[in-house]
C-alpha cells in the first residue's frame, strides 16, 4: 500500500484532479542520537514523496549519514555513507519548491545543486524558518515535502554536535550521525 499513495497522488495531478486527497505517509527514523517521524505530504508534493519512498523502500537510506550540521540552519543528510563515500541514485527530479509549503522550522526538503531539477536522495530538515530557501519569484527555491512532527529534539541534538572539515566539505559531525533504520510507520 505505501509505494501505491504517492504513484496514485501522482497520477491524479498530472491528470489535474486537484481535489484528490490522499493519506499523508509517515516515516521513522532511527539514528545514532534516536528517533523522530517525519510526515509526508503527498498532495502537495507528489513527486518528491515517491522519490523519497522510493529510497526508503529500497533500504539505501540505512547506513547513510547526516554529513552537513550546521546549528540555527538545517541538517543534511542521506547522501553518503560513514567513511564519506557517496551514495547512488536514482535520476533527479523536478523541483516542486512552487508547491506552496515554506522552509520553516522542523520542515524536510530536498536538497539540490544549483540545477533546479537536480535533487536525487540528499535532503534536509531545517531548524529554523529559511524563507530564503522559498520558492518567489526570481528563486527556484527547495522544495519541502513534510513536516517532523514528533523526535525533533533528535535534529536540535545534533546541532550540538562538533563538527569539522572533511576535504572540500564543511560542517561534518566528527562522530558520524547514521540513519540506522527507516521505515514508513
Amino acid at each position: 500500500m505505501s509505494k501505491l499513495i504517492p504513484i496514485v497522488a501522482l497520477l491524479c495531478s498530472l491528470l489535474g484532479f486537484s481535489n484528490f486527497t490522499v493519506a499523508s505517509p509517515t516515516v521513522e527514523v532511527e539514528t545514532t542520537l534516536g528517533s523522530f517521524v517525519i510526515e509526508l505530504n503527498s498532495q502537495a508534493a507528489p513527486i518528491t514523496v515517491a522519490n523519497f519512498l522510493r529510497y526508503v523502500e529500497d533500504g539505501s537510506y540505512k547506513g547513510s549519514i547526516f554529513h552537513r550540521v550546521i546549528p540555527d540552519f538545517m541538517a543534511q543528510g542521506g547522501g553518503f555513507n560513514s567513511e564519506m563515500g557517496r551514495l547512488p541514485t536514482y535520476p533527479p527530479i523536478k523541483n516542486e519548491a512552487s508547491n506552496g509549503l515554506l522552509n520553516n522550522q522542523a520542515t524536510i526538503a530536498m536538497a539540490r545543486t544549483n540545477n533546479p531539477d537536480s535533487a536525487s536522495r540528499q535532503f534536509f530538515i531545517n531548524y529554523s524558518d529559511n524563507s530564503n530557501l522559498d520558492y518567489r519569484r526570481g528563486s527556484d527555491g527547495y522544495a519541502v515535502f513534510g513536516t517532523v512532527t514528533s523526535g525533533f529534539s533528535v535534529i536540535q541534538e545534533m546541532a550540538t554536535k562538533p563538527t569539522a572539515r572533511y576535504k572540500q566539505m564543511a560542517n561534518v559531525p566528527k562522530t558520524p550521525i547514521v540513519i540506522i533504520d527507516i521505515k514508513i510507520k
